[in-house]
């Protein structure tokens, strides 16, 4: 499967609306390039650290979203926050169908400093995953990826590509050059790192979004600025490399206590 990774615009947008303008255009480029599937960042909607309007997972924005995907026929994966009961927010991530229906929400469940802590509720699901052309399809949100243990029980669980929204700030930039890829080895399957870019005031977003194969390779990277990038994942070299590399089948989960 094809897939796309929507880095930008930079900055905060203007609006959800202008956010969903970006999001049209990007969705035709990569339909034009072949992708089936289109991942967005970290908290797209909004911006990263801006006053959240925040909205539930059936909203407005999921509404406009679906109309673009169906538009363009390719799956769309986009972080914002979402309403929760109670008056609670999440930062999420959800995932609409190339048909416009929603296939999987999921709720970050690993928070990141103090900001993120003070202003969402942690979610609690740790695994989230849909079929998408065939392929199990995972759905985990920037510091989660940091854990290994979060990756390796998507891994455990079947998926086959794990999506990543990230807001990955400078001088962290280790976590998309060094981190992401070993994510992908140990654990043996796809990662889609999708990150901002440009400031938003304090933050200073480092790009370099990629795709990372189960080989250890990175299939596509971009550069600091605005970008789309465009790379295969290919279920053949997956199984491959989970048959030479036996991390999975070799665990000894009774000596991990």
């Amino acid at each position: 499967m094809r897939i796309a990774l929507f880095q930008g615009p930079p900055g905060v947008p203007a609006s959800t609306r202008a956010a969903l303008r970006s999001l049209d255009t990007a969705a035709r480029r990569a339909a034009a390039g072949g992708a089936r599937l289109l991942v967005t960042s970290e908290l797209y909607l909004t911006g990263y650290a801006t006053d959240h309007a925040a909205e539930p997972a059936n909203g407005p924005g999921a509404h406009a979203v679906a109309r673009i995907a169906a538009e363009h026929g390719l799956a769309i994966a986009y972080g914002y926050p979402e309403a929760g009961p109670g008056g609670t927010t999440y930062n999420a991530v959800q995932l609409i169908g190339p048909h416009g229906a929603a296939l999987a929400n999921y709720r970050k469940t690993h928070l990141f400093g103090d900001f993120e802590q003070k202003t969402f509720a942690a979610g609690a699901d740790p695994v989230v995953q849909a079929d998408v052309d065939g392929l199990c399809v995972g759905l985990l949100i920037c510091y989660d990826v940091e854990f290994p243990e979060a990756v390796r029980a998507h891994a455990l669980a079947g998926t086959e590509l794990l999506l990543v929204p990230t807001a990955l700030m400078r001088p962290y930039e280790i976590v998309a050059n060094s981190v992401v890829p070993t994510r992908a080895w140990e654990s043996q399957l796809y990662v889609a790192y999708a990150n901002r870019c440009g400031r938003e005031g304090d933050y200073d977003f480092a790009g370099l979004s990629c795709l990372a194969a189960p080989d250890g390779t990175v299939r596509a990277r971009a550069g600091l600025g605005e970008d789309l990038i465009i790379a295969d994942v290919e279920p053949e070299l997956l199984a491959a490399s989970r048959a030479e590399n036996t991390y999975l089948a070799d665990r000894r989960p009774e000596l991990y206590r």
